[in-house]
């Protein structure tokens, strides 16, 4: 297996409001950056979609470390909440509903076959990976990086 970095961020102009996301997905030498603008969005949203582009970005099974300044994306993996929130149908331990379904869902999906650690990252640290994603984001939240798209999940 490959070992692939992928850094991640996301950005919302207004929460809720334009947004975007912004990833490097980083393999040796090899670097790729993804970035796509929304017109009404929540950055919660922009996070965890910057994690399921990266590993929809890959070709094949991949040790992966995700890196992102989203305490809500990282603890929501690592400590086990998604799977519970699934297991509970998709409520919290208060039995208030879970947001966004979709995008868990499909980052289940995008994690398939994957080893991936999931690590926080203190956000506008100096990270050079980090600092570049928050550029790409922010940019594609603002149309830099091509028209802001509908973003088919957000009820807001």
């Amino acid at each position: 297996m490959k070992d692939v970095s992928i850094y991640t961020d996301g950005s919302s102009r207004g929460n809720p409001g334009p947004g975007g996301y912004g990833t490097v997905v980083a393999y040796g030498a090899h670097q790729r950056e993804l970035a796509q603008g929304f017109r009404i969005t929540t950055n919660n949203r922009m996070e965890i979609l910057a994690a399921i582009a990266g590993l929809e970005a890959l070709k094949e099974p991949c040790r992966v470390t995700v890196y992102s300044d989203s305490r809500y994306l990282v603890d929501a993996q690592s400590k086990g909440w998604a799977t519970n929130w699934e297991k509970n149908h998709w409520r919290k331990k208060d039995k208030s509903a879970v947001k966004n379904v979709d995008l868990w869902l499909r980052l289940a999906a995008a994690a398939v076959g994957h080893q991936i650690t999931w690590q926080w990252v203190k956000g506008h640290d100096g990270h050079d990976f980090n600092e570049r994603c928050d550029a790409l984001a922010t940019e594609a939240a603002d149309g830099q990086r091509g028209p802001l798209v509908v973003d088919p999940g957000f009820a807001g």
